[in-house]
């Protein structure tokens, strides 16, 4: 199999087969990551793509899900990833869910039609990586895109039918818009129809210009309490009724389907680790996070 260097993989969608398609991140400008520091955005080439195909026939020739990587594979042009996908198929008949992350300018390229057709080839999953719903923030961290760009391209993605994840970065606006960040944030997602959204918390790892703002006192960085009430905040605002996620630090399990009727109890659970939770546990554990 073609894995070149880093790689990045959905841990909540089935992890086998994964098929590399494209390596590295075509905008890696967000400030919150060096993923994709180092690597140079290009698509793989055809030739090796087939190979890998032929390869999971040997191993793992009644596959019904793959997941295609690295960082935003969706951003390739339908003339691009209809191909991929119809030879996937062609490899692997049994296939029905194609799995894949993107950046939500990435759905600019393609026509709702165009989109139609990409899920009837087995594309029904995406993941997008919004962070914020609050267009302060967006710029803050560089983005590269705004909250009328989010509704319209998820807009998209519901006429097409296809089903699609939002990612909250909880933490990543700082103590100074942290409000401001929940709040909207929520606003925003609730107007889409994500089937999940999920949270994590933001770690400085180093590298990272907010590190680096936060070093110099240009970024204020949330406490493990802070975190807390800002995702609490968030979750208070959240109505749209979707799976829910998180990979925070607070021991509390929030995860689960249904979030409309477990919210009271999720609000509960934060609340009572605002109130008891260990905080320096929390901050130590994510003092090891490695990646995001």
């Amino acid at each position: 199999m073609h894995f070149t260097g880093t790689v990045y993989r959905n841990p909540y969608w089935p992890t086998w087969p994964l098929l590399e398609i494209t390596q590295g991140c075509t905008h890696n400008r967000c400030k919150f990551c060096t993923m994709y520091k180092d690597v140079s955005f290009r698509m793989s080439p055809m030739e090796w793509i087939e190979e890998d195909l032929r390869e999971l026939v040997r191993t793992d020739p009644d596959a019904t899900t793959i997941q295609l990587l690295s960082a935003n594979p969706l951003v390739l042009s339908y003339d691009k990833l209809a191909p991929i996908l119809e030879m996937i198929r062609r490899y692997l008949p049994k296939m029905e869910y194609v799995y894949l992350a993107g950046r939500v300018t990435d759905l600019k390229n393609k026509t709702v039609e165009e989109l139609r057709k990409l899920k009837d080839l087995g594309m029904r999953e995406i993941s997008l990586g919004v962070e914020s719903g609050d267009d302060w923030t967006l710029d803050r961290i560089h983005k590269g895109y705004h909250t009328f760009d989010i509704l319209e391209q998820c807009g998209k993605l519901e006429q097409a039918g296809i089903d699609y994840w939002m990612t909250f970065l909880n933490g990543v606006a700082g103590r100074s818009h942290s409000k401001e960040h929940a709040i909207n944030s929520a606003k925003i997602f609730s107007q889409c129809k994500p089937m999940l959204v999920g949270t994590g918390g933001l770690t400085l790892f180093p590298g990272t210009p907010l590190l680096e703002e936060a070093q110099r006192g240009e970024f204020d960085p949330l406490s493990e309490k802070e975190m807390l009430e800002e995702l609490k905040l968030f979750v208070e605002n959240l109505t749209c009724d979707c799976a829910f996620f998180t990979h925070h630090t607070v021991a509390a399990n929030l995860t689960g389907p249904n979030f409309l009727s477990r919210k009271d109890r999720i609000v509960a659970a934060l609340d009572h680790a605002i109130q008891h939770g260990d905080m320096a546990k929390m901050a130590v554990y994510r003092r090891n996070k490695r990646t995001l």
